[in-house]
């Protein structure tokens, strides 16, 4: 079990840090398509609309600012259900929220980005208290 909990820890702090990285991507995703973005126009059709939205997603996942963090955030959930094979649901949930959520708040911070560290602090005393 406590293998377990050094795995759901990892799990946790893999799925903060992407987080942050996966956000910054989609910034910088955002940047280009409203950069090149020429049609002036919504798609009028279902069809068009569909189109257009597989193009967003398909773009967003050739950035690999975004893509990158995404498949290691993947793996690591492949890593958690792998762990809740062995482990009860009723800890695993609660262990890597926590330190997802703490991850996350200290990764964001250390990206640069503007964070309320107080709150952060409020929210991860919240999460705690719920396990």
């Amino acid at each position: 079990m406590t293998g377990d909990i050094e795995k759901m820890i990892a799990v946790g702090l893999v799925w903060g840090s992407t987080n942050a990285i996966m956000r910054r991507g989609a910034l910088i995703w955002d940047r280009k398509v409203r950069s090149s973005s020429t049609q002036t126009t919504k798609p009028s059709t279902l069809h068009q609309r569909l189109l257009a939205t597989y193009k967003n997603w398909l773009n967003l996942l050739l950035t690999w600012q975004y893509s990158i963090p995404f498949l290691i955030n993947l793996s690591a959930s492949a890593t958690f259900f792998a762990i809740l094979s062995d482990t009860p649901i009723s800890l695993a949930v609660p262990v890597t929220n926590a330190t997802t959520f703490a991850a996350t708040a200290v990764s964001a911070m250390l990206l640069g980005e503007e964070t309320r560290v107080w709150l952060a602090l409020l929210g991860r005393k919240v999460n705690a208290k719920g396990t």
